[in-house]
């Protein structure tokens, strides 16, 4: 897991404001419950450019209470 250096201002799958972002190379697991902290987590597949070329990964938006 890794957090994007050109993360935007605001969700690009929803457009709302957003509490952290993070990306994803390898298997990941989602719960679809909501949480004390999260009531939504979008998913936006991005391309990254790698030295072994472009590379496919899954941006999660994590989005509190207040901003869902």
């Amino acid at each position: 897991m890794e957090v994007p250096d050109d993360a935007p201002d605001d969700c690009p799958v929803c457009g709302a404001p957003y509490d952290s972002v993070s990306r994803h190379a390898d298997g990941l697991m989602v719960s679809l419950r909501e949480t004390e902290r999260y009531a939504r987590v979008c998913f936006d597949p991005v391309t990254v450019v790698t030295d072994d070329g472009p590379q496919g990964r899954i941006d999660f938006y994590h989005h509190t209470h207040e901003q869902a």
